[in-house]
């Protein structure tokens, strides 16, 4: 069982507020104080710091937490091996593009037997890296770049990423040039987001940057992305899996541009999440690469 006052400690570094850990907690505010200091003379080293009215982790502080959340993590998971459903029950976290564009076979698969259960979260990186770090999933496959000391991670699949447009689109199966680019109006999502990071990325690698296009606009769906390149004669960057099946859109590529990009599996680095992570990858349909691979050609 977790120490209370680990508990106490998560729910503090998850708020940074004495007032709402004890909230959270239902235990009074001085309780709190009390278990973190414990925890400090414990560990001999101040584990927050309080500067102007900010509360912050210090470096002991943000090493105890990693610690902290792995313990928790492989505490529930303890808990869900030790329940005679017989079965797997995993906690997935996807990013957009993963999650409604590429990995609906493979859940389908690994929910084909009937003993196993499954919960899927779909969102940005930022979001999911910080279920990772919290325990709320067991893993997340993700487009974006992410600390690899900080995280254990295994490749999942590579995508190409490019432009995306309507099939009646000017630019449709065209390689073009930057310049003509930031002629259109682009769609593109939101900051936080795997693919408009490597957007930006490329677009600094060239010394040039969003504002460049005549016009942006940001919207958080994918789904909402693919229906208004049509009508607004938009274009957007993104992975071919966005529009692959989709008679209604078209990939074009940049002059220089040759992107491609991983899906990774990112976890925390203990026995529990690998076997998580194990579980699933064992479940893979040999139908999604073969899907791939006929997107490519």
């Amino acid at each position: 069982m977790l120490d209370y006052r680990m508990e106490t400690f998560l729910a503090l570094c998850d708020t940074l507020n004495y007032g709402r850990a004890a909230e959270a907690l239902h235990v009074t505010q001085p309780a709190v104080t009390r278990h973190i200091q414990a925890l400090e003379e414990h560990y001999g080293c101040k584990l927050f710091t309080y500067e102007h009215r900010n509360l912050s982790l210090t470096t002991q502080g943000e090493e105890l937490l990693r610690y902290a959340q792995d313990m928790a993590y492989r505490e529930k998971k303890l808990i869900e091996a030790l329940e005679p459903h017989g079965g797997t029950h995993l906690r997935i976290g996807a990013t957009r593009t993963v999650g409604d564009y590429v990995m609906g076979l493979h859940v389908a698969s690994f929910l084909s037997n009937p003993a196993n259960t499954a919960e899927v979260s779909v969102g940005n990186t930022r979001h999911l890296l910080s279920r990772v770090d919290n325990g709320r999933v067991d893993f997340a496959v993700i487009e974006g770049m992410f600390d690899r000391t900080r995280y254990a991670s295994e490749l999942y699949a590579e995508e190409r990423f490019g432009g995306i447009c309507p099939a009646t689109h000017s630019f449709a199966g065209k390689t073009v040039s930057l310049e003509e680019c930031f002629d259109k109006q682009l769609v593109l999502r939101e900051k936080g987001s795997g693919t408009r990071a490597i957007l930006e990325q490329a677009l600094s690698g060239r010394s040039r940057a969003l504002s460049e296009f005549r016009r942006v606009n940001v919207v958080s769906s994918f789904a909402l992305i693919m229906q208004l390149l049509g009508s607004l004669g938009a274009i957007t960057f993104g992975y071919e899996a966005l529009c692959r099946g989709n008679d209604r859109l078209a990939t074009f590529q940049v002059e220089g541009w040759d992107v491609v990009r991983e899906f990774n599996y990112v976890y925390l680095d203990n026995p529990a999440a690998r076997s998580a992570v194990e579980a699933f990858a064992a479940a893979r349909p040999k139908t999604l690469d073969e899907s791939r691979h006929a997107g490519r050609a």
